[in-house]
């Protein structure tokens, strides 16, 4: 039986997509229904597109309500939630942060502190209203401002492995990039996905991809005889968030993309986690919470939900091997 493998760029990255089944134009039409659905939320979504329901409501919700698509709604009141539970951990609201470090230009810089206490005073989920009855969405001071870039992706995966199964397939997997994977029932002849992860240190080629050379799909990225870590999935999904990608360096230290909205700073210590759930828009949020948090937050992390699994890597000051704290996870010795 040969698979069936799409691909489509979509959320700056590539999704990719292979499906197993008896039927390949009923698992092609599937397939290209799928994608299609993460192409239409990435115009929803985008925090940089005019015509998104994000852009319309950073531009407007500081000066009155505005109202959101209900499914957009109910994904603002689920990030309210983990926000929540993380105790400020996770936050959609980390925008005027990310700007005023300069990832949003990609030029990055250490802003004076004026301007960072300013940004770090319209972070919070305390200052979005979410109003139930006409789902609208306020913001309580002018200069706050939503990224769903922690769980959008996840989201977008999340339905279209909804309208997979809507569609009757039983075998896929979905790929989001470095972020996501989504495993719908298992390959042929396998009790489930094996999905491998390089070391940390292998940062060019950080892709979560299935464990054996052979597998009938592959991601970009290189296989490795000896993967650091792998993980079995079937129906669940793994979503990956590491410290690399949109970073800069100074002269003293290296400042990742992922900011602690409790602090206002880039993420420290952790270099990499990653969460499995059933959920691919709790997983891809839970593991951004899990990075900020560290090795530190992650028996707390694990609490949240019943049957996560997690790894979290981090860099100890002056030792060379990582700490690494995981469950559910198999670990190569770092």
């Amino acid at each position: 039986m040969t698979p069936i493998t799409l691909a489509r760029q979509a959320m700056a990255t590539r999704f990719e997509l292979v499906l197993h089944g008896g039927d390949e134009a009923a698992l092609r039409a599937a397939g290209e229904e799928a994608l299609d659905e993460i192409v239409r939320l990435e115009d929803e979504l985008s925090y940089f597109r005019a015509s998104s329901q994000i852009f319309r409501m950073n531009r407007e919700a500081a000066r009155r309500p505005v109202r959101v698509s209900p499914w957009l709604f109910c994904l603002l009141q689920r990030a309210r939630q983990l926000s929540a539970e993380s105790a400020g951990a996770f936050d959609i609201t980390v925008a005027p942060l990310m700007r005023c470090w300069g990832f949003y230009t990609r030029e990055g810089r250490v802003p004076e502190p004026a301007a960072l206490a300013e940004a770090r005073a319209s972070v919070g989920m305390h200052l979005v209203e979410l109003n139930e009855t006409e789902f609208t969405v306020r913001f309580t001071r002018p200069g706050v401002q939503i990224d769903l870039g922690s769980i959008g992706k996840g989201f977008a995966v999340e339905r279209a492995g909804a309208l997979l199964r809507e569609a009757g397939v039983t075998s896929a997997l979905l790929h989001g990039g470095t972020s996501t994977v989504l495993a719908i029932g298992a390959p042929p002849a396998a009790a489930s996905w094996r999905i491998a992860l390089d070391h940390p240190d292998q940062r060019a080629t950080q892709n979560p991809q299935p464990a054996t050379p052979n597998a009938p799909y592959a991601p970009r990225g290189t296989h490795h005889a000896s993967p650091w870590s792998t993980v079995s999935l079937r129906d669940e999904s793994l979503s990956v968030s590491a410290v690399w990608g949109k970073s800069f360096t100074t002269s003293d230290r290296s400042y990742g993309h992922v900011i602690d909205p409790r602090t206002g700073e880039p993420t420290q210590g952790a270099v990499l986690a990653a969460v499995v759930l059933p959920s691919a828009t709790e997983s891809d949020a839970l593991s951004t919470m899990l990075l900020t948090c560290g090795p530190e937050g992650f028996k707390e992390v694990l609490r949240l939900r019943p049957g996560l699994r997690a790894l979290v890597a981090a860099q100890v000051p002056g030792q060379k091997p990582l700490r690494i704290e995981s469950s559910g996870f198999e670990v190569q010795a770092s």
